[in-house]
């Protein structure tokens, strides 16, 4: 009987990176075998290309430097430390989402992974063919079966894994994060070792990669579904496990570190933060900017970019105009001089007037509409873009996801930038967020938050003029975005006709609003890119 160090090295590879990727793993086997003593270390899904590649699958190049990258690391890596460490690879003709096996300076076996997700922000149908044949590797008298991500859940590759002889299932896995998404992983990962009998280790990636965020979480259970071991989330590191063989055919995991769950608020804020740290660092920006209103959803993304990035690499803005409120000039320059950012003063005046006048002529005989106010938000843009350009700063943008999904924004204008922290983001937990984020330490004025939101384009103007309350509001967008109900059955529910119908439209109307918005951090089942693709030009009615 004896018993086996297994490391999980939860890190963040960069996406295209692969001899980057590849020295990143080299230096996490050395220190998984100097501090943990390490027989055994794993790596998550495509490692070495970082995920999701996308069609940087389809370079012609992408071979060659996969191949040197794994001659690199069978050079490098301490010969007496088990590897397993996912990749792509071409194998007669066809590619495959692999998880390679290094030992002693060999790449002993390779698993084709099996259940190929084309699901949500998933598209690996696409790029892979999936793999038919269990593998089995035997190390130290462990009979470790090997499955990525998806294989978990599909059941059937676990199945035969274990048939194969399997005593210990090791899962690979690049599993992004949407709310409650940390809790239903570890349920199903209980029930799926329940099912097979068997301890199962799961790796998963961690950090920002586009839209998507990967939470890390990594996790051992035993055959019961016991949780073992967890790694933190939000952080990257190695984690160790160790397996004891408790009869010839049995190994069984010591309970070991176990990071407690965080509530939902705080895991959210992680996710918006990790997205924003990670798309702004692997970019090569210096920092950002952001037009600072007073209001609530400019104050969250201010505090999200300075955890993020710290005070020193954001600049806020406010660029006042006639119907900017003197508590939101007020409240905009204590929050920046609370959280210690650049701040500037720049009023609009001048320019929306210079606009004007220019216009009067074209606009003659006309009725002062909505022409006159996203021209105040279109100045804004204007000058976010010029000290953009200027400082190498990445513009903010601060629209939420109920305000993108009705178009209550402006192309553009306030919809100008590189980047959104909160575009997934509901707002009813922007409001939720910004008083947990207080809770840690004083950053949002608390005037911002108790105040009724407005868009301060036009004299005495409040959200509530143009839409529901946002308690309605979001309720209907969950039910018509995240549940694909129709109008009909959201009204079936309990909610208003006209409120329906009119958000509905609304929705319907402004896809092409939405296809020309930044990117910004996926954090809900159903967000607004990889997950939602519906045709700009289209005649479906809506009450479908």
């Amino acid at each position: 009987m004896q018993d086996l160090t297994l490391v999980m090295a939860q890190l963040d590879p960069l996406v295209g990176d692969i001899p980057g990727n590849a020295a990143r793993a080299i230096e996490a086997v050395r220190e998984a075998r100097i501090e943990h003593g390490a027989d055994i270390v794993v790596f998550p899904e495509l490692f070495l290309s970082g995920y999701p590649p996308e069609d940087l699958l389809l370079r012609p190049s992408m071979e060659a430097r996969l191949r040197e990258a794994r001659a690199k690391m069978a050079e490098k890596v301490a010969r007496d430390v088990l590897v397993i460490i996912g990749y792509p690879g071409v194998r007669e003709g066809k590619r495959y989402n692999l998880a390679g096996v290094l030992y002693n300076g060999q790449w002993e076996a390779e698993y084709a992974k099996q259940a190929l997700p084309n699901y949500q922000v998933f598209d690996e149908q696409r790029y892979f063919t999936p793999g038919t044949e269990p593998l089995v590797y035997e190390h130290k008298g462990a009979k470790l079966g090997l499955l990525i991500c998806e294989d978990l859940w599909e059941g059937t590759p676990v199945n035969a894994a274990r048939e194969a002889g399997a005593e210990v299932l090791i899962s690979l896995n690049a599993s992004p994060y949407h709310q409650d998404k940390p809790s239903e992983r570890l349920r199903l990962l209980a029930l799926r070792a329940q099912d097979v009998n068997r301890p199962i280790v799961y790796v998963n990636t961690i950090g920002g990669q586009d839209e998507l965020v990967f939470d890390g979480g990594s996790s051992c259970v035993d055959a019961q579904g016991e949780l073992k071991v967890r790694a933190p989330s939000w952080q990257a590191g190695l984690m160790p496990i160790q397996l004891l063989q408790t009869s010839a055919d049995t190994w069984e995991p010591q309970a070991g570190e176990v990071e407690p769950e965080v509530e939902p608020e705080e895991s959210l804020y992680c996710a918006l933060v990790t997205g924003l740290r990670d798309y702004v660092n692997k970019s090569g920006f210096q920092g950002v900017v952001l037009g600072l209103s007073g209001g609530i959803d400019s104050a969250l993304s201010l505090a999200i970019a300075v955890d993020a990035l710290g005070p020193q690499r954001v600049q806020a803005v406010m660029m006042p105009y006639h119907y900017t409120a003197d508590i939101s000039k007020q409240d905009a320059a204590e929050q920046a001089d609370m959280l210690g950012v650049h701040y500037d003063v720049m009023p609009i005046e001048p320019m929306v007037e210079a606009f004007m006048g220019t216009l009067a002529e074209s606009f003659a005989g006309t009725e002062r509409d909505t022409t006159e106010e996203n021209l105040q938000s279109r100045c804004r843009g204007v000058l976010l873009m010029a000290i953009s350009n200027k400082k190498g700063l990445m513009v903010l943008t601060t629209g939420n996801k109920s305000e993108m999904a009705v178009g209550y924004a402006t192309l553009y204008g306030d919809m100008v930038g590189g980047y959104n922290a909160i575009k997934d983001v509901y707002k009813t937990w922007v409001y939720r967020l910004a008083r947990w984020r207080n809770t840690e330490s004083p950053a949002i004025p608390e005037r911002v938050i108790e105040r009724p939101p407005s868009a301060e384009l036009a004299p005495d103007q409040q959200d509530s003029d143009s839409l529901p309350d946002y308690d309605v509001l979001d309720a209907i967008l969950v039910s018509y975005i995240e549940g694909d109900m129709s109008a009909e059955a959201i009204i079936a529910a309990g909610f208003d006709e006209e409120d329906v119908y009119k958000v509905v439209k609304l929705v319907d109307r402004c896809e092409y609003k939405r296809r020309q918005a930044p990117v910004g951090v996926r954090v809900t089942p159903r967000g607004f890119g990889r997950d939602r693709r519906y045709p700009i030009v289209n005649g479906w009615q809506p009450g479908d």
